[in-house]
């Protein structure tokens, strides 16, 4: 008999039934050890030797493994073509050698896709395990432990609030702070454009303004509205005829396959999907046979995948969609190591598989490795330029038009911020026509501060750079979440404060090993290890020799002197100058004190040095502008019931308004959507709760507030989500009174309830005469007949489901089901033994 040992519970399934008899395969589930999460699990002082722990989980699994090996004649490690793949096979190998229930005969055999060709394929090839690759994860996870076990205890300490560092994870996390930063100082600058509404032939275009007065002009060349406006006049009195006419062919070729990198941009762009998400969808697509392996560098295709890509594109389309010769692509990502095929379909003559998210992104894997085999898109842009017969004067239109689609007709990339490239169509022109004017617009415009990142982006810089791996960044990206380092707000990452404290902290103190290009270079060697370039102790000798005594130099650093020191690092974005000579420090509420950053149990802030006299406080993050204009609290008025006065202030958490002073002052935050503050906002704000009225059904009052996750009406301690802050103080009780049965009639999930359309409909159940319907569900498509829900097999198309086929499932989910009001019966507890009676107590004499 020979042992198999792959991953997952689903491939073992796929692969055993694919090999038959004479074969057992078993799943490892993934990681079967790992390092043990204490201080001494990697020694540098003996070579970096590291203690390995298998995980108590495993347990079951691993003695089934031991137990077949034992009686196995030969020992097959059939884990994913990656270093981690790699890595699982040689801990299993180790596990058992330990266990001495390794069969003398083991080998190595790996596959790029889980079908049965593939699979027999790679049963015929097997080698033994790289060690070159073994090597690389054990410096990885060596350098990620030191780097983690021995800053993070650092950061406790000196940093209250910080959480952890990693090595890539706080490079990732720099990259997001940097751009607030570059948000926070961006200054916008006025700009105006001129544009013409233009008809010719009976169709209409537009042309903006290119010269003026003689010279050209770029975007930012007209600054106001006084320039906008004359420019505008001169438009509307000059006869505009048309200059030039220059139309030039434009190619587009297809972008090639996805590789793990590339898959992740494009399912957060078209899908909404997060990194995380888009790697576990990917694992079952890969596990069910349906997709390539899909941790990959690779952008190349296997050459009968190729064939048969093309074969596809010609029976789809027609033979004018076949480029001449197949398409060759190359990685263009920097440090791209991986030698596996790109991600792609296993079968071409299958363009749907699957259901609901596994189906959306098996499209997306399907269409644009289709496309990559595809003919280039054949454009044409044309170019009108318009002049008053002077040349003191010009407008251009610009238009471009679909001449042959080639690869567009099936797929074209996303992408992160939409261009402003006009790709309009023009109407017919020649040189000496007169197109009619039919108004002239002048636009006001500033000039925006660069994008915050997206999935999408952040992933595509990080590769861009160099830092970490594709196959790391989701769970990268899920770390600073997890961490609340970042929020996501629309899509975007947000730096949070903390994440900005933590980053500031590093690069003080840190600055080498929060730098990009240190970061790539350690990749490199790291790179350099799994080619068998480098030794892996050596690499890591290199790092442990400057870093160990840079911790040891800070951990000896009293939080004070961490303190101080950071507050000269952040001086510039804490306290800006102001640009009237004055002192940005000087505390704006008793004008005496200077500000300074302190330390506190919920991490930093900015404080008076007059504490506790003046108790002038601001949130860290309060920090460009929004500190160059705090002026300290600004008084609204004065409350008409007791006379105390209004304020509004800023704290470490946010803006808000105050009634009187000392411990007793009431407060309430302002939320972002309040608009412009005054007086009666603020004592409504200080009001709340505010009581809607009583519910007609319980006669117990329902109320409006604006809680941690916004705002809300409550009753009987049932909630209902409110727009916006004007609901809170407008919704009225017939109103209110609807919402709470909606929310209720939801049961808080999205869509509060509505009624889904099945994916299919499939008749009525021949015994109970129920209809029988194909839904989608959290967990993929199921079959119900409102009574019974079985969900359909992995892989099984929910559209092609037969009647006959759902009856037999839902009667075997019935089959299994505990009976109507019965509980499966419980095993009884065993029996306690007799507690042991407790010896006596030796009494010591003297």
């Amino acid at each position: 008999m020979k042992l198999v040992v792959v991953e997952s519970p689903a491939k073992a399934k796929t692969i055993e039934k694919y090999l038959g008899p004479g074969y057992r395969v078993l799943a490892s589930y993934g990681h079967v050890r790992d390092l043990p999460a204490k201080d001494g699990s990697v020694d540098p002082d003996a070579g970096f030797a590291m203690e390995w722990e298998s995980y108590p989980d495993k347990a079951k699994q691993l003695k089934a493994i031991a137990d077949e090996a034992k009686g196995a004649d030969q020992l097959i490690l059939a884990t994913d073509p990656d270093r981690e793949g790699e890595a699982i096979s040689w801990h299993v190998q180790e596990v058992l050698r330990k266990r001495k229930a390794l069969p003398a005969d083991t080998r190595r055999v790996t596959f790029n896709a889980i079908t049965k060709p593939a699979v027999l394929k790679a049963m015929e090839a097997p080698r033994g395990l790289d060690e070159d690759l073994i090597d690389a994860y054990r410096a990885r996870r060596a350098l990620d432990y030191l780097v983690g076990f021995t800053l993070s205890p650092v950061l406790w300490r000196k940093l209250p609030g910080a959480k952890s560092a990693g090595r890539v994870q706080s490079v990732a996390l720099r990259l997001v702070v940097d751009r607030e930063r570059e948000i926070e100082v961006f200054r916008a600058q006025e700009y105006w454009s001129v544009a013409a509404d233009m008809e010719h032939d009976g169709i209409g275009f537009a042309a903006r303004l290119v010269r003026w007065k003689g010279d050209k002009l770029d975007r930012l060349s007209i600054g106001n509205e006084g320039n906008a406006q004359a420019a505008r006049a001169d438009v509307e009195a000059a006869r505009l005829t048309v200059a030039s006419v220059e139309t030039r062919p434009v190619v587009r070729n297809p972008q090639a396959p996805f590789t793990t990198s590339t898959l992740q941009q494009e399912a957060a762009r078209k899908l909404g999907f997060s990194a995380s998400h888009t790697m576990r969808i990917a694992q079952g697509l890969y596990e069910d046979g349906l997709i390539t392996y899909m941790r990959t560098d690779g952008v190349q295709m296997d050459e009968s995948a190729i064939s048969a890509a093309r074969k596809a594109v010609a029976e789809r389309y027609d033979g004018g969609y076949v480029p001449d010769q197949p398409r060759r692509y190359t990685a263009k990502a920097k440090n791209a190591q991986e030698a596996h095929e790109a991600i792609r379909p296993t079968d071409f003559g299958r363009p749907n598989a699957a259901s609901g998210d596994h189906a959306r992104l098996y499209e997306l894997v399907y269409k644009r490795a289709l496309a990559s085999q595809m003919a280039s898109a054949r454009l044409e842009r044309t170019t009108v330029e318009l002049t008053d017969g002077t040349g003191q004067l010009a407008v251009r239109a610009t238009g471009q038009v679909v001449i042959f689609p080639g690869y567009l007709a099936l797929y074209e990339e996303g992408r992160d911020d939409e261009g402003d490239e006009d790709s309009k169509r023009l109407p017919k022109l020649s040189e000496g026509d007169v197109p009619a004017v039919k108004g002239v617009r002048a636009e006001q415009h500033f000039t925006q501060p660069p994008p915050r990142f997206s999935e999408a982006s952040l992933v595509k810089r990080m590769e861009e750079l160099g830092i970490g791996r594709p196959s790391t960044y989701a769970s990268i990206l899920q770390t600073l979440k997890d961490r609340d380092y970042v929020r996501i707000e629309k899509n975007r990452f947000h730096a949070e404060e903390s994440g900005r404290l933590v980053t500031a902290f590093l690069e003080r103190f840190f600055e080498r090993y929060v730098g990009f290009d240190y970061t790539a270079g350690l990749e490199e060697q790291l790179d350099d290890v799994s080619g068998g370039r480098a030794q892996w102790q050596q690499v890591l000798d290199a790092f442990w020799r400057d870093f160990k005594p840079k911790t040891v130099e800070v951990m000896e650093q009293k939080p004070s002197e961490v303190t101080a020191a950071l507050d000269q690092f952040l001086e510039p974005f804490l306290f800006p100058d102001k640009g009237d000579g004055s002192d940005p420090r000087l505390c704006p509420a008793c004008g005496q004190g200077r500000l300074a950053l302190r330390g506190g149990r919920f991490g930093a802030f900015v404080a008076c040095s007059n504490y506790p006299e003046c108790k002038f406080t601001r949130r860290f993050a309060q920090g460009g502008a929004e500190a160059a204009n705090d002026t300290g609290p600004e008084e609204l008025g004065a409350d008409p019931a007791t006379g105390e006065a209004v304020t509004r202030r800023s704290g470490r958490f946010g803006a808000y308004v105050q009634l009187g002073e000392g411990k007793e002052a009431k407060r309430a935050s302002i939320p972002k959507d309040a608009g412009d503050l005054d007086l009666d906002l603020a004592l409504r704000l200080l009001a709340l709760p505010r009581t809607v009225g009583t519910h007609p059904e319980t006669g117990n009052p329902v109320t409006a507030s604006i809680g941690r996750y916004g705002p809300y009406l409550m009753h009987d301690g049932k909630y209902a989500r409110l727009q916006s802050t004007a609901e809170v103080f407008e919704t009225g009780m017939n109103a209110a009174v609807v919402k709470l049965a909606e929310a209720a009639a939801g049961g808080g999930r999205r869509g509060g309830g509505a009624a889904r359309e099945p994916l299919a409909a499939l008749g009525d159940h021949p015994e109970s005469g129920q209809p029988v319907k194909v839904m989608e569900g959290r967990y993929g498509a199921y079959v119900t007949d409102g009574t019974t829900n079985a969900t359909l097999p992995k892989g099984a198309d929910p559209k092609a489901l037969t009647l006959d086929e759902a009856v037999a499932l839902l009667a075997e989910r019935a089959a299994k089901a505990p009976a109507k009001g019965k509980k499966p019966a419980r095993k009884a507890a065993p029996k306690k033994a007799p507690a042991k009676p407790k010896k006596a107590a030796k009494v010591k004499a003297g």
